[in-house]
């Protein structure tokens, strides 16, 4: 079976890479030909959100459609056209109905954020807003056979539409993601606070700086924050190290935390959100600190693999208590690598995905419906071993 996978961004953005290329190899070995083509390219990737290169960044945006039209064609040689967001990341849904039109073939829409939501990019304003199209995501839910949805949230909407749904969550190769080896990975004395993202989610960690301006009167840390998009972060007391983002680093970067933070906020955006670095978090060992919202306030065990915390207070005295207790950090650290080995293990995800893909490829619909293939309601006898230690309240 052949699948031609529709991604707006390159391998440098996590919802390809995690979403798509992980799979890439597994499905081959199930039958299945997955090919990946990107609207953006690594280099165009990188200008995209610099405002002072839009005139180059113009002009490849421009080549880039013209590139795209080609794959309208490449449709009609595959059995599912596979569109992780959208085809362009501007316009109108105008390539999927192409491509799904002239290739007489399904199509599988995947959506790992709530992008049906209108959002205001922090680099264009109100001028990406419009260019995103209003209304594309709703179009491209009716259009497609089912949807993978990243998340509960999103698949609740989608089945509002009148569309199938299935959750699988983004998740990481634990082979790849695990915790680091070797001792003395970092200076003892000094624990880590970290946090990855990027510049579109850097505000969801400004939210949380007077809280850490409280915790550095009475703890000494590190904060280290990764992928910002800024040169430099200063908070008042606060020791920072700022580091831009890279491919080749970035499982290095996450085992070198001591404590992870997942500062979110309040509005339609974030409750999307799929909670992806609370399981990038638990899968190299580490405890984290997270805002229990949308799939946020699902994944995970609260004082068995991470606490929530939502108000200045809490954040302070959540990430005092893992601070000041190192025989906690390792026990939750610990007890969150066996959960997302239990829980968010790839080969379960891969068994759905090719499942599914073989089904709306044959049309099939007389096996049983994947809509309740939830991953949240798994239960492993993993659950076990989670619960043997204690729960701890900070």
């Amino acid at each position: 079976m052949n699948v031609l996978a529709l991604s707006s961004y390159p391998v440098e953005a996590a919802a390809t890479r995690y979403r798509l290329v992980q799979y890439v190899v597994p499905l081959a070995m199930r039958g299945i030909t997955l090919e990946i083509r990107p609207f953006l390219d690594s280099k165009l990737f990188t200008s995209f959100y610099r405002r002072g290169e839009l005139p180059r960044t113009s002009l490849g945006l421009l080549r880039a459609g013209i590139r795209r039209l080609g794959d309208v064609f490449a449709a009609r040689n595959v059995d599912v056209v596979f569109v992780q967001r959208e085809a362009m990341i501007f316009g109108p849904p105008l390539i999927e109905w192409l491509a799904k039109r002239l290739g007489n073939c399904p199509l599988v829409l995947d959506l790992d954020d709530a992008t049906y939501i209108s959002y205001s990019s922090p680099t264009y304003g109100h001028l990406g807003k419009v260019l995103k199209w209003p209304g594309k995501t709703d179009r491209l839910i009716r259009w497609a056979s089912v949807v993978t949805c990243g998340n509960r949230t999103i698949a609740d909407y989608v089945r509002s539409k009148g569309t199938e749904s299935v959750v699988i969550p983004t998740v990481v190769d634990t082979d790849r993601f695990r915790p680091a080896s070797g001792p003395n990975r970092r200076d003892p004395s000094v624990p880590v606070i970290g946090w990855i993202g990027t510049h579109s989610t850097c505000p969801y960690l400004e939210s949380i700086f007077p809280a850490l301006q409280d915790l550095a009167r009475s703890h000494r840390f590190l904060l280290k924050v990764v992928g910002s998009g800024r040169d430099r972060i200063s908070v008042p007391g606060v020791s920072v190290q700022t580091l831009d983002w890279s491919l080749e680093r970035e499982v290095e970067d996450f085992q070198s935390f001591d404590i992870g933070l997942y500062p979110i906020v309040d509005d339609g955006w974030s409750a999307g959100k799929s909670g992806f670095k609370a399981i990038q978090y638990m899968a190299v060992g580490i405890p984290h600190v997270v805002t229990p919202l949308g799939a946020c306030a699902e994944i995970g065990e609260p004082g068995v693999t991470h606490f929530c915390a939502s108000s200045r207070d809490e954040w302070c005295g959540a990430l005092s208590c893992l601070l000041q207790d190192g025989e906690l950090r390792e026990r939750m650290g610990e007890s969150g690598r066996q959960h997302a080995v239990c829980h968010y293990h790839l080969s379960v995800q891969v068994e759905i995905l090719s499942t599914l893909l073989g089904q709306v490829a044959r049309k099939d619909r007389t096996t049983p419906s994947l809509r309740e293939t939830e991953f949240l309601d798994s239960r492993s006898n993993c659950d076990s071993q989670l619960h043997q230690d204690a729960e701890v309240t900070p």
